[in-house]
């Protein structure tokens, strides 16, 4: 058995929860798919879908980081967990308005609330991924 730190562990559960949370969106899309008339599901749960899809082999990239990582284990946690807890943020956004059906675009109007989040999330998911590939670069090419 290979060993992982504790923090490659749960960077990789967090790539198999996301994972799990796209096949269950999947099965609300081919729900809504076959009970509309226009035989399509809600722009928002595609898009949760998608996002959902993409951010779980994105979290297999991120806990590859961390498993190559220079920096202290909790360093890498705290970075892996914070971008999971964005992605997740986002898919759950994009879930609740394909569940509701009450818009095909989240930003028409947008509010003050929505621009301090994507503000955030730019930030965070931008400065914790500079921290991984840092921690990456340092422990593979410096060391």
């Amino acid at each position: 058995m290979t060993h992982l730190e504790a923090a490659t562990k749960v960077a990789l559960l967090y790539a198999a929860l996301m994972f799990l949370w796209a096949l269950l969106l999947g099965t609300m899309k081919y729900v809504q798919t076959e009970r509309s008339p226009e035989h399509r599901a809600h722009a928002y749960t595609d898009i949760a879908h998608r996002a959902a899809l993409l951010y779980s082999f994105a979290l297999l990239l991120v806990a590859v980081f961390v498993h190559l990582s220079w920096w202290r284990p909790w360093i890498n946690l705290a970075a892996a967990s914070a971008m999971a807890l964005y992605f997740a943020s986002a898919v759950a956004g994009y879930t609740w308005h394909g569940w509701r059906r009450d818009t095909e675009n989240q930003f028409s109007p947008p509010t003050t609330g929505l621009r301090r989040f994507m503000a955030s999330l730019i930030a965070v998911e931008i400065g914790a991924g500079l921290v991984l590939t840092a921690g990456f670069v340092e422990g593979q090419f410096d060391h």
